[in-house]
C-alpha cells in the first residue's frame, strides 16, 4: 500500500524510520535527509517548528538504523539497494606493529616506574626503622646474630 493512500492514523502509528523504507521503497531513487523528513512531517501534519526540532533526532535514528546507508552525495538509500565490501589496507597493519610497539614502551616504562617506586618505598621504610631505633632509645644498638651470643 502507498503512503498517500494510507490514513493519517496508520500512518501516525510507524515510527519514522519505517516511513522512510517505505518511502524510498515507493520513490526507488536516494533521497537527502531535508527531503526525507519534510516529506514524512507533510504527510502527519506537522508544522515547521517540529521540523526544526526534531529533523536532528530523525537523522540520529536513520544513522542507527541498519535498513539504511548513507551515500556519498548524503542521500539515503536502502541498503539492500547496494553491495558493500570491507578491505582492509596494508595501512593498518602499519598502525598494528606501531601500537605493538608503543604497548612495549609503555610496559618498559611502567617496569622503571615500579622499580622507581619499589627504591623509594625501600628508602622510606628504612627511613622509618631508623627513627623508630632513636625514639625507642635504641640508637647506638648493634643487632648481633645468634652464633655471638652463645659465645
Amino acid at each position: 500500500m502507498k503512503l498517500s493512500e494510507m490514513a493519517k492514523e496508520e500512518l501516525e502509528q510507524l515510527s519514522y524510520t519505517d516511513l522512510t523504507y517505505m518511502l524510498l521503497k515507493e520513490n526507488k531513487q536516494p533521497m537527502n535527509t531535508p527531503t526525507l523528513f519534510r516529506k514524512i512531517c507533510d504527510l502527519l501534519g506537522q508544522d515547521d517548528d517540529y521540523y526544526a526540532e526534531a529533523i536532528g533526532d530523525y537523522y540520529t535514528s536513520l544513522t542507527i538504523d541498519k535498513r539504511f546507508v548513507l551515500l556519498e552525495n548524503n542521500e539515503w538509500d536502502i541498503s539492500d539497494h547496494h553491495s558493500m565490501a570491507i578491505t582492509l589496507d596494508e595501512e593498518e597493519d602499519d598502525d598494528d606493529e606501531i601500537i605493538d610497539d608503543d604497548s612495549e614502551e609503555i610496559d618498559d616504562e611502567i617496569d622503571e616506574n615500579e622499580d622507581e617506586f619499589d627504591d623509594i618505598l625501600d628508602d622510606e621504610l628504612d627511613d622509618d626503622i631508623d627513627e623508630e631505633d632513636e625514639d625507642l632509645g635504641l640508637d647506638g644498638l648493634t643487632i648481633l646474630p645468634d652464633k655471638e651470643l652463645e659465645e
